[in-house]
């Protein structure tokens, strides 16, 4: 079954340093056979609380977005972004 990162950004203090990550990020999730389904654009709240970004990334396996977030190359980038965000990151099996 396939694997998801979801990421849902509350807060977003520092767009350079999100950009910043958002670089090295990607080369991580080349690396790890990702696919970007849902990169911020556009959105309506329709219930709950009002998020300012989501990201969903597509991976072949769940053990493949475990090996991803755990890896060296994206641990790096995660490290760029220190406290200039408040997210909720999940990693889901597909059904």
């Amino acid at each position: 079954m396939k694997g998801y990162i979801v990421c849902v950004y509350k807060s977003i203090n520092d767009q350079n340093a999100l950009k910043d990550y958002a670089i090295k990020a990607r080369v991580a999730v080349e690396k790890y056979k990702g696919k970007f389904l849902v990169r911020g654009g556009q959105k309506v709240t329709t219930e709950g609380e009002n998020w300012v970004r989501t990201v969903v990334i597509e991976f072949p396996s769940f053990k493949e977005a475990k090996t991803f977030f755990n890896s060296k190359e994206y641990q790096d980038a995660h490290a760029i972004l220190g406290n200039t965000v408040i997210r909720h990151h999940h990693i889901i099996e597909g059904a």
